[in-house]
């Protein structure tokens, strides 16, 4: 995750304005992202552990959707599921918090099926890494937390 570093003479305040916002593609919470960012200021190391060994499988399955997105329109989805496409498809590490939201998209599995003309189901499935993503997310988060 690439968080900014202090510019010469900037004050807090202006750095925080800064740094916030960056963080918000990562799907920290506005709580995370300020403690990382006043941390930032301070010259405290921060390193959190992020993640690009998902399958390409994954890496297939978001590309196809936002290729779609990009040749027909669609206005399935929410921001975040497009900015998780799109993290996917370019092999942009992702951070555990952001590992257990793929997971938990097991839910929609039900509708993977649906083709992208006809609905969003299986547009948001691929955009989300499809089986391979999801499949990926649940084994990784028990890794992880081991």
């Amino acid at each position: 995750m690439p968080i900014p570093k202090r510019k010469p003479a900037e004050s807090q305040k202006d750095f925080m304005m800064r740094c916030v916002p960056m963080l918000t593609p990562f799907e920290q919470s506005k709580s995370q992202a300020i403690a990382i960012c006043y941390d930032a200021f301070r010259g405290s190391a921060v390193k959190l552990e992020s993640y690009n060994d998902y399958p390409d499988g994954a890496v297939n399955n978001a590309k196809r959707a936002v290729d779609y997105k990009e040749k027909n329109g669609s206005t399935c989805g929410t921001r975040i599921g497009w900015t998780r496409a799109g993290q996917l498809s370019r092999r942009e590490k992702i951070s555990r918090d952001t590992i257990s939201r793929m997971a938990s998209f097991k839910r929609h599995q039900q509708h993977k099926d649906v083709p992208y003309s006809e609905g969003c189901g299986g547009i948001m499935w691929d955009a989300w890494g499809g089986s391979a993503g999801v499949n990926w997310a649940i084994s990784k988060l028990k890794e992880i937390d081991k």
